[in-house]
């Protein structure tokens, strides 16, 4: 028979692993066909000329050449403007 009484649950006894995401290849240096530019959760970043997105949002190069990153004014869908990031792969 035990002689402590028991202590309970606790609430905060949870952690979740880290996810690695961001911008992997930074703009002006160089990237190879397939390599992942970003790794995001939504359309933080949005895919521009020589990259394609895939299914999770993750933003990957279509061809070779040189990483670009510039700004996009959007409509969003309450009428407001939002100015958005563009990644994209420049031929060198």
């Amino acid at each position: 028979m035990a002689h402590k009484k028991s202590a309970g649950t606790t609430k905060n006894g949870r952690d979740s692993n880290p996810k690695y995401l961001g911008i992997k290849v930074t703009p002006g240096d160089r990237a190879k066909v397939g390599s992942v530019l970003v790794r995001q959760r939504g359309t933080d970043v949005l895919p521009g000329a020589g990259v394609s997105m895939g299914k999770d949002h993750t933003i990957f190069a279509m061809k070779e050449g040189v990483v670009s990153m510039s700004h996009k004014r959007k409509i969003h869908f309450d009428n407001s403007v939002v100015r958005k990031k563009v990644i994209s792969v420049l031929p060198a």
